[in-house]
């Protein structure tokens, strides 16, 4: 089987993350498409407004359930961290030795690909689906492109950091996050300042 993996902190899962999967199992390309929740970094700034394991995944758990093909998936959280990609991958290739996985990245993150840890054996071993991004140009190499792949998605330009600072302010999120997301974040009073 061909499995995608999403990964994100999606903190919080917003509508872009949902259109962007939507696209990628709609076009076939994939069988599964895994949203694949990472630990949030604890060296990263800000991090007073980062919301338990638990809701996150709550809240993709609530995006996934109702597209046909697309899961949620804890499985980083049982790895050793800091798990880079390629951990990620070796790890999930050796309990699911029978399926094929492919990565799926936007095209910010292509455009410093190189710079990941180890890089070139992610290409050697995996297949990487590449999502535009505005402002960033997304050139394959021919001799990548038996692995790499520019998948026709739509532009959609809404961040994870953008969505807690409107929070944080008071600031309606409405459309910005799928409506069971906003009613969650809602009840919880998640992402305001001293909550």
């Amino acid at each position: 089987m061909k499995i995608g993996i999403f990964g994100g902190s999606f903190d919080p899962i917003h509508s872009g993350h949902a259109i962007i999967a939507q696209h990628i199992i709609g076009s076939g390309v994939v069988d599964r498409l895994w949203l694949m929740v990472s630990p949030v970094n604890p060296l990263k700034a800000d991090k007073e407004r980062h919301v338990t394991d638990a809701d996150r995944l709550r809240m993709v758990e609530m995006v996934a359930r109702p597209m046909e093909g697309v899961e949620t998936s804890a499985f980083e959280f049982t790895l050793p961290r800091p798990s880079y990609t390629i951990d990620t991958l070796n790890a999930l290739q050796a309990k699911f030795p029978d399926d094929e996985f492919y990565l799926v990245i936007g095209g910010d993150n292509w455009e410093l690909f190189g710079n990941w840890r180890n890089s070139e054996e992610i290409l050697a071993n995996y297949h990487v689906l590449v999502y535009p991004r505005l402002g960033y140009e997304v050139n394959i190499p021919d001799e990548l492109k038996s692995r790499v792949t520019l998948v026709d998605a739509p532009i959609i330009e809404l961040s994870s950091t953008q969505i807690r600072q409107r929070l944080a302010t008071g600031q309606s999120v409405r459309y910005y996050v799928p409506d069971q997301v906003l009613h969650y974040i809602e009840d919880r009073n998640l992402y305001k300042v001293n909550s």
